[in-house]
C-alpha cells in the first residue's frame, strides 16, 4: 500500500510570465507521489496557531447560492462557475480564458440577480485565508473551492496583455491571460 508523503507548502515569488509552468510541475510532481493537486482529492490543512483572516462570522449566508462578506460589502457566488450544490460539488468546476471569464459575469442571473461582474484583485485576494492552504479560502463561506487560479477582473496596468488572479492553493496572486482559470461571480461593494 502506498502513503503519499506531505511536503510543506513554499510561498513562490509571483509569476512574471504570461503562462505559469510551475503551477503544471507542482500539480504533476503531487500526482506521481500520490497526493492530489485538485480540491476534492486533498483535505485543506490549517493552522491553529495563526489567526483566521477569513472567520466564518465575516460573511452572511444569504441561504439562496450566496455569502455576504460583512468587510466589503461584497455579495459572493459560493461555488465557482460550473460547480452547484449547497457544498458546491456537484457539476465541474470549468476554466476560462480571461475574456471568456469577463463574458460568463456579464451573462450571468444567478439567484436572480443580473449584475454580477469578477471581483476585481483587492476584492478576489481578501478572500485569502492565511491559516490554510489547499485551499487558502474558508470552506464554510465557499465550499469545495478549487485550490487552481481564480480570476479578477484587474488587468495589470504595466502590461495590459495579463490580468491579476489569486491561486488559491496558497493564496498568492500572479498575472495571465491566456491560461484557462477559474470564475467565483461578486457584485455590489464598497
Amino acid at each position: 500500500m502506498f502513503t503519499p508523503v506531505v511536503f510543506p507548502v513554499f510561498r513562490l515569488a509571483p509569476e512574471t510570465s504570461s503562462r505559469p509552468r510551475r503551477r503544471l510541475l507542482g500539480a504533476a510532481l503531487l500526482a506521481l507521489l500520490g497526493a492530489a493537486p485538485f480540491p476534492g482529492w486533498t483535505q485543506q490543512v490549517c493552522r491553529n496557531d495563526i489567526p483566521a483572516t477569513a472567520p466564518d462570522s465575516r460573511f452572511i449566508n444569504n441561504g439562496d447560492g450566496t455569502v455576504t462578506d460583512q468587510a466589503t460589502g461584497v455579495m459572493w457566488k459560493r461555488c465557482a462557475e460550473g460547480q452547484s450544490g449547497t457544498d458546491c460539488a456537484s457539476g465541474g468546476v470549468s476554466d476560462h480564458t480571461w475574456q471568456q471569464a469577463l463574458q460568463v459575469a456579464a451573462n450571468s442571473t444567478f439567484a436572480g440577480y443580473n449584475d454580477w461582474r469578477l471581483p476585481n484583485i483587492q476584492e478576489l485576494s481578501s478572500l485569502t485565508e492565511d491559516a490554510c492552504y489547499a485551499p487558502s479560502i474558508n470552506l464554510w463561506a465557499f465550499p469545495n473551492t478549487p485550490s487552481p487560479g481564480i480570476w479578477s477582473a484587474s488587468s495589470n496596468a504595466a502590461h495590459p496583455y495579463t490580468a491579476w488572479y489569486v491561486w488559491f492553493g496558497h493564496g498568492y496572486v500572479y498575472l495571465n491571460k491566456y491560461d484557462g482559470l477559474f470564475v467565483r461571480l461578486a457584485r455590489g461593494g464598497q
